[in-house]
């Protein structure tokens, strides 16, 4: 009976860290509880979308939203899309905090304290606030799927040492030198113990795993959960290579193929609308180097600003906070804690003891809290088995990348790295993902959430240690983990409910639907004023991508030009670009005709350039008006553009559903064939 309450209290010790993730989730995304639609910059979700080639990437552009368009027009008719795209997003963010908890446990057996450093680390950071403000919400779901995908490779790792046998040739460590390091687990099927007054002072360091085929269910619990990440963050390009870069680092040569497969497979929507449209078969305009380059933040520079989590190219999707000075005081707190529990991530051998670390850590969540924390040297870990010396081969793999996703975007943000990078996107096709290098700082969140917690751990230790009168074990990592947290939170106060409010629902006007009902024949839709980018009465002061193509029941034609600090970056759109200039000319209608537009669409509250239309439109016939929008039918109009993309449409059909099922079928048989916790 006495160890019922201390056994029940660690079973509800689990729920802690994903209860906070979604308390954090719902504090950051608050305003997006209520009705409405998300429209705020890049981010556009609407009632009802709709299954036209663009959503699958056939369009004139190229595939940058590609699978998150048809999955949306696959689900909007049955569920309000801006629900689904709301519930993804808070769903992603409380992913990013719980999968950054788990990690923290699994590799570093850390306790429910630390973990929930590693969620506030993970959760509330410029990274993730930034890009909410940009309304990258589908990019979050690749920022999510990291430490998730990194759990995932280490398992695989580990599952694949284990159903081969592999073994340390050293001698099993000692108790002195398991003291204060290597953590020993019990699931290695070579490790023996051995004998007498040895086994007594804590020189077993493994025990018979059991049969084959629970490793071998494990396993496929571990490519599954792999299969479903991958999915997950390839909701976007840029997300899975995100995931792509964290899985080939972790795995390990011996998995590398299978996991480039994956990869390749859980890609074929992007990949297959590329090489069908053609849109990312040209180079991208060098422009876009110098205007997506990582941005220097107030004393921190870019390098700072970076190595902080922050840094977007976009000056306007940053919070306010990170126009004081309170960004070089989140950074420097932020990188101290990091730099507090590097050591031990990494490995390398400190000064505490296991016993000193094991009276801190009485809270731990699992029956192996008596383990020691982690390996502190090459030879510590070399001795240890093939589970531990797996768990620091992929810390030491999330740091390298870390630094790696730190370092080289601050490079390409130099005249000389931007001159490099210019001359790669103007030769090779499809270098274009790669400009936006601030995106790729995501990489160092799983490596960062690991230092994070190991610091809380240090530093609960040192000041347990150095207090002789407190008696008390729990209370201080209690008071540890709160301090960081409040640490990490202040300085970055404006997360908190939308980013400073910013990031709010709107209502469109009824016209729109009107609209889309109107739009019932055949040719693509033109939109006036020209531009990409439109700022309405109702969607705030902050210019917003124009709704109308995930709005509207046929392909809108997009010339893909970006606006970014007074220049302008040229898109791939080249059909588009030819009808908004015969729009903004006064063109026939029949040059409209012959160029495959069968609508023009006039977006009648919002700036921008509008040409000589007027004598265009006067040759097209009204279908509706109101205050709001203005709709005209292009006579005579036909779908010769599209017949030829028939075959194209069913191969890329047959991506999303191969992308679908591995999404679906992944994560489902994780969840069924759940991999045990490396313990």
């Amino acid at each position: 009976m006495s160890g019922s309450g201390p056994a029940r209290r660690d079973r509800w010790a689990r729920f802690v860290p994903a209860g906070y993730s979604g308390l954090l989730a719902a504090v950051i995304a608050g305003p997006l509880l209520g009705p409405g639609y998300l429209l705020l910059r890049d981010a556009v979700s609407t009632p009802r979308s709709y299954m036209t080639d663009s959503a699958l990437g056939l369009g004139d552009a190229a595939a940058r939203a590609v699978p998150q368009d048809a999955l949306l027009a696959a689900l909007s008719p049955f569920v309000d899309g801006g629900l689904i795209v709301k519930t993804i997003l808070l769903v992603a963010l409380w992913a990013a905090g719980y999968g950054a908890a788990v990690l923290a446990m699994e590799l570093l057996r850390v306790s429910t304290g630390p973990q929930l450093v590693a969620v506030t680390v993970a959760m509330w950071n410029p990274y993730v606030a930034e890009r909410l403000l940009q309304g990258h919400w589908s990019l979050l779901t690749g920022y999510a799927a990291l430490p998730w995908t990194a759990l995932a490779a280490y398992r695989i790792r580990t599952r694949r040492s284990i159903t081969s046998g592999a073994t340390s040739r050293r001698k099993p460590p000692t108790a002195e030198a398991t003291e204060g390091s290597a953590t020993v687990t019990a699931e290695h099927p070579k490790m023996r113990a051995p004998s007498g007054a040895a086994a007594d002072q804590g020189t077993i360091i493994g025990t018979d795993c059991g049969k084959k085929s629970a490793f071998r269910s494990s396993a496929v619990g571990s490519w599954a959960a792999l299969t479903g990440c991958f999915a997950v963050a390839g909701l976007t390009p840029t997300g899975a290579l995100l995931a792509g870069c964290t899985a080939v680092v972790l795995v390990g040569r011996r998995n590398l193929l299978g996991t480039l497969a994956l990869l390749l497979a859980t890609s074929a929507p992007w990949l297959t609308a590329t090489a069908l449209s053609g849109a990312g078969s040209d180079p991208s305009d060098p422009a876009g180097i110098a205007a997506f380059a990582a941005r220097a933040e107030p004393a921190l520079g870019t390098l700072g600003a970076l190595a902080g989590l922050g840094g977007i190219w976009n000056a306007d999707s940053v919070p306010d906070s990170r126009t004081t000075p309170l960004a070089l005081i989140a950074t420097v707190l932020l990188l101290a804690l990091v730099a507090i529990g590097i050591r031990t991530t990494a490995g390398i051998k400190t000064g505490v003891t296991r016993r000193r670390a094991d009276d801190v850590e009485s809270d731990i969540a699992t029956t192996h809290s008596a383990q020691p924390d982690v390996a502190t040297s090459r030879d510590d870990a070399a001795c240890a088995g093939g589970i531990d010396r797996a768990a620091l081969q992929v810390r030491r793999g999330l740091l390298v990348l870390a630094a790696f996703a730190v370092v080289l975007p601050a490079v390409g943000a130099t005249s000389w790295g931007m001159s490099g990078m210019e001359w790669l996107v103007a030769r090779m096709p499809g270098a274009g993902l790669l400009r936006d290098t601030q995106k790729y700082v995501a990489l160092a969140m799983p490596a960062y959430v690991l230092c994070a917690a190991a610091g809380c751990r240090a530093i609960a230790v040192r000041c347990t240690a150095n207090a002789a009168a407190t008696s008390s074990r729990t209370p201080a990592m209690t008071l540890t983990a709160t301090g960081l947290i409040a640490l990490l939170m202040l300085p970055l106060f404006d997360v908190a409910w939308g980013v400073g409010g910013a990031l709010r629902p709107v209502h469109y006007p009824v016209g729109w639907q009107r609209v889309a009902e109107r739009i019932d024949g055949p040719g693509d839709v033109a939109v006036l004023p020209g531009g990409m980018f439109r700022q309405f009465p109702y969607s705030g002061k902050v210019a917003v991508l124009d709704p109308a193509p995930r709005m509207l029941p046929r392909d809108v034609l997009q010339t893909g030009e970006l606006p970014v600090h007074g220049r302008t970056v040229a898109g791939e759109g080249a059909r588009a670009r030819k009808v908004e200039n015969a729009l903004l000319h006064g063109d026939s209608a029949q040059r409209l005709g012959e160029l495959g537009v069968g609508w023009v669409l006039v977006e009648r509250t919002t700036p921008g350039p509008l040409g000589e239309s007027k004598t265009t439109l006067a040759q097209l016939d009204s279908v509706y008006a109101d205050t709001q929008l203005a709709l005209y039918r292009v006579p005579d109009a036909t779908d010769h553009f599209k017949q030829s993309q028939s075959t194209h449409r069913v191969v890329a059909y047959a991506a999303h559903i191969l992308w679908a099922g591995l999404l679906v079928g992944g994560l489902l048989l994780a969840a069924i064939v759940r991999p045990r916790p490396n313990r």
